[in-house]
């Protein structure tokens, strides 16, 4: 920690997938920037990069720091990225760049808001910084709908997604009630499995989660196929079929991300031709091909001899997952807290850092109520940025139930974070 603070310019960034409440973290960083630093004239400016570092790069920029406070606040519950953001994946040449275009503008204060690949740009450029002894403090903000940072309890993004995927999940097995049939949707998740487990909180939990019942839900989806599982395609036809033999139906989540037991994913194995991304990984959120290609599988194999196939249908959520305007209520607040959080590790005089969430209360009376349970409660601490760059989170075994379910533990993980659900009613 060095408390001597440097005087210059404060630049904002997002980047990655935008989210329903990145926007709270853009506001958070500015408010805590207003409160601490610019009102103490260390902060000259605050200003905003339009599409994170490649509008950085070229110099364009919004000015943020007469901002009014009701502008901010409706930009804050606006979901999307309002700066505009970026996929780029910096090298180290284009860190340099980075940090030339910082040095013009007399930046001082680096923040970016995004994921795991952001936190590695902000390690990257934090440390060419100090190499060429020029004082910058970087910080990043975490944000990610996969839930697949390290160090943290959750990140900021996710329980809006998972309440989204709950709701819809929710919705569609009434629909599949009305209609029976195999139902597929496919939610996204390339390596982490959180945001497609999410689609459990879709059954009756007063159920599940009653420790003065004994019922058991029986709602779907009753199958869920997670990345961190070998996922085996004859023994998903045979889950569906036991399944659809005795009740008529079948409600099935899927992650994108799924693989066999050598790591292939099975999105490429079935997706011929398919578009690649500029990593080279077979396009599968913004396409519909992984579950055309499982509900093609499923009535193949589900045929009988001489019958007719059953009625499978799927749906890929894809990009409405990740800014669905109806954010959860405490995402919403962390979110905030976070931007605001990281500008007070500023104040402090901390000289880089990564914003990370701890629960410190478990959230149980979601499901026992007030006088039963314990309210939901979270902090904010520093953790270094190598700790977080670059590495990815898996859901933790404890999550996971056998091949193609969810543990309660991670039913009480996640329902305290998605806010209320609707409860339905059924003959």
């Amino acid at each position: 920690m060095n408390t001597e603070l440097p005087r210059g310019v404060a630049v904002i960034g997002q980047s990655g997938g935008p989210t329903a409440v990145i926007n709270q973290s853009l506001v958070g960083v500015v408010e805590g920037l207003r409160s601490g630093l610019h009102a103490a004239g260390v902060v000259t400016k605050v200003l905003g990069m339009k599409h994170g570092v490649r509008g950085l790069t070229k110099g364009e920029f919004h000015d943020l720091t007469g901002t009014d406070q009701d502008t901010l606040d409706r930009l804050a519950a606006t979901p999307s990225a309002a700066l505009g953001s970026t996929r780029d994946k910096p090298d180290a040449a284009y860190c340099e760049r980075i940090l030339d275009a910082c040095r013009d503008h007399g930046v001082r204060y680096y923040f970016y808001i995004g994921g795991n690949d952001s936190s590695d740009t902000c390690r990257i450029v934090s440390e060419m910084a100090a190499a060429r002894a020029y004082d910058m403090r970087c910080f990043h903000v975490p944000k990610t709908v996969d839930n697949d940072l390290k160090e943290n309890d959750h990140t900021p993004g996710f329980p809006s997604a998972a309440r989204f995927v709950a709701m819809a999940c929710m919705a569609d097995f009434m629909d599949n009630i009305s209609l029976p049939g195999i139902k597929i949707n496919v939610v996204m998740g390339r390596h982490a499995g959180f945001l497609t487990a999410a689609g459990a909180l879709a059954r009756r939990y007063d159920r599940d989660l009653n420790p003065w019942s004994d019922q058991v839900s029986t709602d779907g989806p009753q199958l869920i196929y997670l990345p961190e599982v070998a996922f085996d395609l004859d023994r998903f036809a045979a889950d569906v079929e036991a399944i659809y033999a005795k009740k008529g139906r079948c409600h099935v989540v899927v992650s994108e991300g799924i693989q066999d037991k050598n790591g292939k994913s099975i999105g490429a194995t079935l997706i011929k031709g398919g578009q690649v991304d500029a990593h080279g990984n077979v396009q599968l959120s913004g396409s519909g091909a992984l579950g055309d290609q499982l509900a093609d599988f499923l009535k193949e194999k589900l045929t009988p001899a001489g019958g007719k196939p059953p009625r499978v249908r799927a749906d890929t959520f894809g990009y409405v997952q990740r800014c669905w305007p109806d954010a959860s209520p405490v995402d919403s607040r962390e979110a905030r807290r976070a931007g605001r959080f990281a500008a007070q590790l500023a104040l402090a005089g901390e000289r880089s850092g990564s914003v990370a969430i701890e629960r410190t209360g478990s959230g149980s009376e979601a499901w026992l109520g007030k006088d039963n349970g314990t309210p939901y409660l979270s902090g904010f601490k520093r953790v270094d940025l190598s700790a977080v760059a670059a590495k990815t989170r898996h859901m933790p075994p404890e999550f996971i139930q056998g091949h193609n379910n969810v543990s309660r533990a991670f039913i009480e993980y996640c329902l305290p974070l998605v806010g209320p659900l609707p409860g339905f009613e059924r003959l």
